[in-house]
């Protein structure tokens, strides 16, 4: 008997993403699984259940797609309550947000299911076609860029007219990860004079590549090389005193802002405060890509965009679902390259290893079970 797959139609507010596509449809079921989608799923994707249909899916009402499930597919993990009718011990595969939601992964061990968090996935050379952190981070950096360009009002680029020359805006990049990375291009594809900034030392070739001017602190060691899994971590109160400093006397000199600092397990760290942001011009923006989690920039609010001292500040949730269909595209193939990577043909179904296996389990037979969560 095929396993069978369960895609849902995103519950959580604004979620316009959702796990599958007809193309990783076809790529499941050539796997020898059964797909069942739930009706609407794709439609803020703008993909139809027509079309899930015609990839060999079967549409269905949430609690018939769910009956006898041996692997859903979520974008954002819903609630394990309203998963009725799965197979015992069945998989739940999707962004989990685990440290935030504690109480949602412990419902998860009490309701037998096995989550598995595609969020945790271990940044190593052969998972790097299932990270879903590096595959919708590119998309927000690249979004978060248009969204400043439509919020500030002027042009990006230096023209140069027979009514005089307008300068260019000038950008600074706050984090430069995946997604602060994607916004340096993005920022420099429209015209932007360009700086960015790190607290790992080894991102200043990587600024430099991209043709913008790297900001960083002199004197003060920071952190060398990446941080664990290829994050930044916590820096001595020397250096984040230096880089305050530093940040300041450049900041106000800047018409656009956008950060993208993120600790796993821990507040964003603060890295404009409210003074700062009232030493910029009157009309400048700020995109917070960090505000989910706290926020980088002291005013930003999470899913609202607010103006202080003359200065916006975008505070979008989701920034990536804001791109949903191709933000659905690159989620879908995540998932996809992880069941088929450990697809066991004679199990008929994927078989974890150890390495990834137990870095992204979180559950396993009524027990949370993932060392990072203190079990």
């Amino acid at each position: 008997m095929s396993v069978r797959i369960a895609v849902l139609r995103e519950a959580a507010s604004g979620e316009s993403r959702v796990a599958a596509t007809p193309e990783t449809v076809r790529k499941l079921i050539a796997l020898g699984a059964t797909l069942a989608v739930e009706r609407d799923a794709g439609m803020a994707a703008g993909i139809s259940d027509e079309d899930y249909a015609q990839a060999g899916a079967i549409p269905g009402a949430r609690d018939q797609i769910l009956a006898g499930a041996d692997i859903v597919l979520a974008v954002q993990a819903p609630e394990a309550a309203t998963l009725a009718g799965v197979a015992p011990g069945a998989w739940v595969v999707g962004a989990f947000d685990p440290f935030r939601r504690g109480e949602a992964v412990a419902a998860y061990a009490a309701g037998g299911l096995e989550a598995l968090a595609m969020d945790w996935m271990p940044r190593i050379t052969r998972a790097q076609s299932m990270d879903i952190l590096s595959s919708q981070s590119n998309l927000a950096g690249y979004k978060a860029v248009l969204e400043a360009a439509n919020a500030y009002g002027r042009a990006f680029p230096m023209m140069m007219t027979a009514a005089g020359t307008i300068p260019a805006a000038r950008a600074f990049v706050m984090g430069v990860g995946v997604a602060g990375l994607q916004a340096i291009a993005t920022a420099r594809r429209l015209g932007a004079q360009v700086s960015a900034t790190d607290v790992r030392s080894a991102t200043r070739e990587q600024i430099q590549s991209l043709g913008a001017k790297p900001i960083f602190v002199e004197g003060v060691a920071g952190i060398e090389g990446e941080g664990a899994g290829g994050y930044a971590g916590e820096t001595s109160d020397a250096y984040r005193a230096a880089q305050a400093e530093l940040v300041a006397g450049h900041i106000a000199k800047q018409d656009i802002v956008i950060t993208t600092a993120l600790i796993p397990g821990r507040p964003a760290p603060r890295l404009v405060t409210d003074g700062q942001v009232a030493t910029m011009r009157p009309g400048s923006v700020i995109v917070d890509l960090a505000v989910e989690a706290g926020g980088n920039v002291e005013g930003a609010v999470a899913g609202e965009i607010v103006q202080r001292h003359g200065v916006t500040i975008i505070g979008h949730r989701n920034m990536a679902g804001r791109l949903a269909p191709d933000a659905s595209a690159l989620f879908a193939r995540n998932l996809y390259n992880f069941l088929a990577a450990f697809w066991d043909k004679d199990a008929g179904r994927p078989v974890l290893d150890e390495e990834i296996g137990d870095a992204i389990r979180l559950t396993r037979g009524g027990q949370v079970v993932n060392p990072r969560l203190g079990s």
